[in-house]
């Protein structure tokens, strides 16, 4: 960064912007983390199926993407959903919800197996309302 200002109040504004910053980064980085594990999984299951098929077979069927669903509720259930927390100051955890908790705010919907992975970040919680976390017989206490 080039010449910064030499007031506090300044410098301190440009902090809490930079901080912000970092958070919303991370919390995208885990939603993209989990977006990536969905596609890397779905890639090897159509290669695991195309290396198994005829080549006359595998030239007419697309490949499915598995992992991007709609963000709307109820569009495609897929049991668990991930939310982004906003916090005045500090990261930003995603929380983690049954596609049904009532307690949620805006979510993506994630699978089972994505859930679970995203419970183990440091930077993901399961909603203590609808516990997702005893659903997927994990206990991340």
């Amino acid at each position: 960064m080039s010449a910064l200002p030499p007031d506090v109040p300044r410098l301190r504004a440009i902090l809490r912007h930079l901080e912000q910053q970092i958070a919303e980064n991370e919390t995208v980085g885990v939603y993209l983390r989990l977006q990536r594990e969905a596609v890397a999984e779905a890639l090897a299951h159509t290669e695991g199926n195309a290396a198994q098929q005829p080549s006359s077979v595998r030239a007419q069927q697309p490949a499915a993407l598995t992992g991007f669903t709609s963000n709307a509720r109820g569009s495609k259930a897929t049991g668990f959903a991930v939310e982004r927390q906003r916090r005045a100051i500090g990261p930003e955890p995603a929380r983690i919800h049954t596609d049904d908790c009532g307690n949620a705010g805006p979510t993506h919907p994630v699978t089972a197996q994505d859930a679970r992975a995203a419970l183990l970040d440091p930077m993901v919680e399961a909603c203590p309302f609808c516990r997702p976390d005893t659903e997927l017989g994990i206990d991340v206490d």
